[in-house]
């Protein structure tokens, strides 16, 4: 056998070594978030965006809209944050999907793919990579809040639930996030397809004004279905202490917190094994 046979065999051999020695996703999905940090990091403009983004919204609700938006028994800022926090996160959710058209684009997936690596770590480290992008929006719109004269009045206890809500919350929409950008594949397609649902989700609820004023069918849906109205209501509870149910204020988290509970399960019951199928599919 020639050198360069034996060189083109050991080649193969290693590389049906790295297809079948697949690693954890423990183990894989932290190196994959790291790698599309540092890809953050050298895009200051994305960078830019995320910090710039959540200051312009506070800014124009609290100084321009809340002026003109009376909520009974609550002052508009304390009323707002905890709800624009949640659309926030719930838009921030969207950029899932453009990161995995872009890296099914770029070929970065395929690279993956000839590693011995977790399929899985692919989509679980895009998933937390943006999860704490989405943390530093949540921490810029804290302190913007705080300087505008927003107050947490409860517990830390309560404060940490509603964190751990608007995580829950943020995880659940990335999982339907990237169900849409494995479906579309195209970063530009991704982009329209993933912001064009969520306008009319987060306007029909109760993240802006109380839902009491709307047409019949808008507000039962933002009262009792849609799942950003009930997120922000459990975090307006727990932070706030009250929220408005119809056009009384309601101070019992308990409700709000366990239908928040169970539209985030509900959602990745469903979207997290579907990504995982659609993903294994382009393997």
């Amino acid at each position: 056998m020639s050198a360069t046979s034996a060189s083109t065999t050991s080649g193969r051999a290693a590389a049906e070594a790295a297809r079948n020695h697949k690693g954890t996703i423990w183990r894989d999905s932290p190196i994959v978030a790291i790698r599309n940090l540092r890809r953050v990091l050298r895009q200051p403009q994305i960078a830019i965006f995320v910090l710039i983004q959540p200051i312009m919204f506070v800014l124009l609700f609290r100084y321009v809209f809340g002026t003109a938006i009376p909520i009974p028994g609550f002052d508009y800022v304390q009323y707002l944050m905890p709800g624009i926090i949640a659309q926030t996160l719930v838009f921030g959710s969207a950029t899932t999907a453009i990161g995995m058209t872009e890296d099914m684009k770029g070929g970065i997936i395929d690279r993956f793919r000839a590693l011995p690596m977790s399929g899985g770590a692919v989509m679980a480290g895009r998933v937390v990579s943006d999860l704490a992008i989405n943390l530093v929006s949540l921490v810029v719109m804290v302190v913007v809040g705080y300087l505008v004269d927003f107050r947490i009045v409860t517990s830390v206890g309560e404060a940490l639930l509603a964190l751990l809500l608007l995580i829950g919350l943020t995880l659940a929409f990335s999982s339907i996030s990237a169900v849409i950008g494995l479906a579309v594949k195209e970063p530009e397609a991704a982009q329209s397809a993933g912001f064009i649902w969520l306008f009319p989700l987060t306007f029909i609820s109760s993240v802006f004004v109380p839902t009491a004023g709307m047409p019949a069918p808008l507000r039962f849906f933002a009262e009792q279905v849609n799942p950003v109205s009930h997120v922000s209501n459990a975090a307006r509870a727990l932070t706030v202490d009250g929220y408005l149910c119809g056009t009384e204020i309601c101070t019992d988290p308990t409700r709000a917190v366990l239908l928040s509970v169970v539209w985030i399960v509900g959602i990745m019951v469903i979207f997290v094994p579907l990504s995982i199928r659609m993903f294994r599919r382009l393997e």
